[in-house]
């Protein structure tokens, strides 16, 4: 009896919409705080959701909220205004690991964050951004980070008088 090579094998995973999904920080590390997943489904997945994924796309343009046609067509022109706002504000490089995935005008952040404050203070920027409708936040908030990335170097303390 002759087995086909594919019947045992798991079903291959990509990105088959080619939403975008990229790493905003990275100070904590893999070990302490895991990479997500990001968008990769397989092809009946894939399958199972490309009806959803095309009603939720128009609706937006045939209700007038868009002014594009489908709003998965935004989310290429969001996500590196989302890279840039992070970047500029610097808040979080040094104490975080954050990714961010862009469905139809819908920003999730996933990862890490050493303090509830800046999950919160992350959320708010992004959601501040030109044509995102709604921002996911599936940070979690990893204290014990902080020790395991590296001391910042303290400054130096002048030299003792002599008198």
């Amino acid at each position: 009896m002759i087995v086909p090579a594919l019947a045992g094998a798991e079903e291959q995973r990509r990105n088959v919409f080619g939403d975008p999904f990229v790493q905003l920080t990275s100070a904590i590390p893999a070990g302490v705080c895991a990479p997500p997943p990001g968008p990769l489904l397989t092809d009946a997945e894939a399958r199972a959701q490309a009806h959803g994924r095309i009603e939720r796309g128009t609706s937006c343009y045939q209700s007038g909220r868009c002014r594009l046609p489908n709003a998965y067509l935004y989310d290429k022109e969001i996500m590196p205004r989302v890279r840039q706002a992070v970047a500029a504000d610097g808040r979080f490089d040094r104490t975080t690991s954050v990714w961010a995935l862009g469905q139809r005008r819908w920003i999730w952040l996933q990862g890490c964050v050493s303090k509830a404050e800046e999950a919160a203070a992350l959320e708010a920027l992004v959601r501040q951004i030109d044509d995102v409708e709604r921002v996911v936040n599936e940070l979690r908030v990893v204290p014990a980070a902080t020790s395991a990335m590296p001391a910042a170097t303290p400054p130096s303390a002048p030299p003792a008088s002599s008198r």
